[in-house]
């Protein structure tokens, strides 16, 4: 009999994107399987408590009327004491001691949002030895944080938005700066937090009147903003899977993004279904365009040192292509781009799961079963 895999399902967070971390664990708990992995699911409450939670897609499915949460049970998950361990340990909430979860292979840190997709629990996983799906501590901070990321594209000659950086001292005491920003830039311009995803904390910013409120949602999510020129052109995304050892990365069709009767596309849009937004994939490009973002898709995930996977948003404009950021742990619901663009690449989503885990195995030097 093959030998199962122990995977440990690492979901919630204390981002603002926690709950879609938790719908993206539901995916996965329902997708993966089961005949070659036995699965940890370990919550990660708003207030950082590691929790054993209910191994249950159906508990963590994202509806509109209640998003999914981790709550605190009680439980405490322990991490190995040491690199020469791989023993999780789990103490319930009625004081009766701690139990062994066994051995984990690899941990699939399915978190968005800073304290998780940002290098801080890619730290901790570097710290225990033990292999984990995606980026490492550089490139998941560099991927988090918006200027960094175009600083180190800039640097590469890959294309971006024009933008401006303006943290919240800047603000405060010198407010003339986001101003002067928005007319070097030419209206419309989108206000973003550097460091958050799911477009929370983003506003587009039509008239100058609009900027002070764009300032005071985006400073609510974080203390960088950038403020970045407004494209007019197609929104397209396509995703990147690292390739195994000694193999080269790879790059999906693209999907695309139509917005309809909306100023952009919005969490509400994402994840509410909310109207106004419809996604096409595969987007309907020549095969030298699809190529052209294949190739600098990849080159972006290089430039920032990426691991397993990504997606990569750009703009297609009258003046080619530019890239719009890039997100090292993607949302992986099974509404997703990310695997609804591997999903028309030929992959099923149980495949995508197994294709990231031997990847993450692989590079590590360890054989899957």
């Amino acid at each position: 009999m093959t030998h199962k895999l122990t995977v440990a399902l690492l979901f919630g967070g204390r981002s603002s994107e926690h709950s879609i971390s938790c719908a993206t664990a539901g995916g996965v708990l329902a997708a993966i399987d089961r005949e070659r992995y036995n699965v940890i699911p370990i919550g990660i409450t708003r207030d950082g408590a590691f929790v054993l939670e209910e191994d249950d897609p159906a508990r963590f499915a994202l509806n509109q009327a209640e998003l999914p949460e981790v709550f605190d049970n009680g439980s405490r998950v322990r991490w190995p004491e040491s690199t020469l361990s791989r023993q999780l340990t789990v103490t319930d909430g009625a004081g009766l001691g701690s139990r062994s979860l066994g051995n984990v292979d690899l941990v699939f840190p399915i978190l968005h949002g800073p304290f998780g997709e940002d290098g801080t629990v890619q730290g901790l996983l570097e710290l225990t030895g033990l292999p984990y799906v995606g980026s490492g501590v550089l490139a998941s901070a560099l991927g988090m944080d918006k200027h960094f990321t175009k600083t180190v594209f800039q640097q590469a000659s890959l294309p971006v938005a024009p933008w401006r950086t303006i943290t919240a001292d800047d603000w405060a005491e010198a407010p003339g700066m986001a101003h002067a920003a928005i007319e070097e830039l030419g209206l419309p311009v989108f206000v973003k937090p550097a460091r958050a995803g799911s477009s929370v904390g983003v506003s587009k910013v039509s008239t100058r009147d609009q900027l002070a409120e764009a300032m005071r949602v985006a400073l609510g999510e974080d203390d960088k903003v950038l403020i970045e020129a407004g494209l007019v052109g197609r929104e397209l995304e396509i995703a990147v899977l690292q390739g195994r050892r000694g193999e080269p990365a790879r790059a999906s069709v693209a999907g695309e993004v139509l917005v309809r009767g909306r100023d952009f596309y919005d969490f509400a849009a994402k994840y509410l279904g909310a109207p106004g937004i419809d996604l096409v994939c595969p987007a309907d490009l020549t095969a030298t365009e699809l190529a052209e973002m294949q190739r600098l898709a990849i080159r972006a995930f290089e430039a920032i040192d990426g691991a397993g996977l990504a997606r990569v948003d750009f703009f297609h404009t009258a003046d080619g292509w530019v890239i719009n950021e890039i997100n090292t742990m993607p949302g992986f619901t099974p509404i997703s781009m990310f695997p609804s663009c591997w999903l028309a690449s030929g992959y099923t989503y149980p495949q995508l799961i197994d294709e990231l885990i031997e990847v993450a195995l692989s590079r590590r030097g360890v054989r899957a079963a």
